[in-house]
């Protein structure tokens, strides 16, 4: 079985660090794609971070990640609440499949706290800032 695993990020990632930093902290998507790929390669996977402000642009590295991949580790953005497009996408992603929010969105305003892609996932990291990528990785891994 193959041993990559796409991360992917959903709109307004890329501002990571400078937008409301009161909120998701000052570490950039850098930092997280440069940690993410540290621990993939100490716990024997392989990363694809991807980051897109389009939402067909999510489903079409979904589709791809149906080829070759164990695991989607997504972040959605926004589109955690709004896409049905991205969770008819996972549903037919074979793989695990972890949801991280790197805010505690519980905490946040109401219409946050309802997940489309929820319905898919395999596990659910919520509130552990950019460490929430991090053990969706290490949950990819003890799920092979």
């Amino acid at each position: 079985m193959s041993n990559l695993v796409y991360v992917l990020n959903g709109p307004n990632l890329n501002l990571l660090g400078k937008r409301q930093p009161h909120i998701y902290g000052h570490e950039t998507l850098a930092d997280v794609e440069r940690d993410c790929v540290a621990l993939a390669n100490e716990i024997g996977l392989s990363v694809r971070f991807l980051q897109s402000n389009w939402e067909g642009q999510v489903v079409d590295w979904i589709h791809e990640a149906r080829e070759d991949a164990t695991g989607i580790v997504i972040n959605p953005g926004a589109f955690t609440h709004t896409s049905v497009a991205i969770l008819d996408a996972l549903n037919a992603f074979e793989g695990t499949v972890i949801e991280v929010h790197i805010s505690n969105v519980h905490k946040r305003e109401s219409f946050r706290h309802h997940s489309y892609i929820s319905l898919r996932a395999d596990g659910i990291v919520v509130g552990c800032g950019t460490l929430g990528y991090q053990l969706g990785l290490r949950r990819v891994a003890a799920l092979q």
